[in-house]
């Protein structure tokens, strides 16, 4: 089982909004929800990127603002992070069954640790972390590096994602893939399965969809 990390195991995208809305607030501008949508699945430099540009800020300034974004967020994330619905159930119920997991995120190392922290890093046998691999999601090395690493086959493997990027990331590598989408609709051309929520979902219903 391979697992995303924010908006599918836990509902860090609205954390995310926090730090990025008050990044928006000291450059003299605003969010705007479009840009914010392109924002998810990807890290936080890549965020900052989008949003330097948005504002018609000079790039130039990058490493500036990313550098403010990762302190902030280490700040946010620090405080706690709330499970997704259904998640930390799914989870356990692969751990106590003895199934290989992993969590796979976009997110750097320095920032995910914490949350890692916060949900347990028992219950994963391995973590793969953005700034880890050579291409990020929606590239599938981030997917494929985590099945080799478990030594088991890409196309046995269950990817639980929820953003446009990682959703992708998981086709091409290959694995069986189920969508639960937040509040970034996944196009109707991205052919996967979906739910709501993680609640209700347990192994049973995942080797179904192999």
């Amino acid at each position: 089982m391979l697992f995303d990390m924010d908006g599918t195991l836990v509902d860090s995208e609205i954390i995310w909004d926090t730090g990025v809305e008050e990044l928006a607030g000291l450059l003299g501008g605003a969010l705007d929800p479009e840009v914010r949508s392109r924002m998810v699945g990807t890290n936080e430099d890549a965020s900052v990127v989008m949003l330097l540009e948005s504002l018609g800020i000079p790039l130039t300034e990058t490493p500036h603002h990313q550098t403010w974004l990762r302190t902030r967020m280490k700040e946010l994330f620090a405080a706690g992070v709330a499970w997704k619905p259904g998640a930390r159930e799914l989870l356990l119920e692969c751990r106590a069954a003895g199934i290989p997991t992993a969590l796979v995120t976009s997110t750097p190392r320095e920032l995910a640790d914490i949350i890692i922290g916060h949900v347990g890093p028992d219950n994963f046998d391995l973590t793969v972390c953005g700034d880890e691999v050579e291409r990020p999601k929606p590239d599938p090395v981030p997917y494929l590096a985590a099945a080799a690493k478990l030594g088991v086959d890409i196309e046995r493997c269950v990817v639980i994602e929820d953003s446009v990027s990682g959703t992708s990331s998981a086709l091409a590598a290959g694995a069986v893939t189920l969508a639960v989408p937040g509040d970034v609709e996944l196009p109707a051309e991205i052919d996967v399965p979906r739910v709501d929520s993680l609640d209700g979902v347990d192994l049973a219903f995942l080797r179904a969809l192999e």
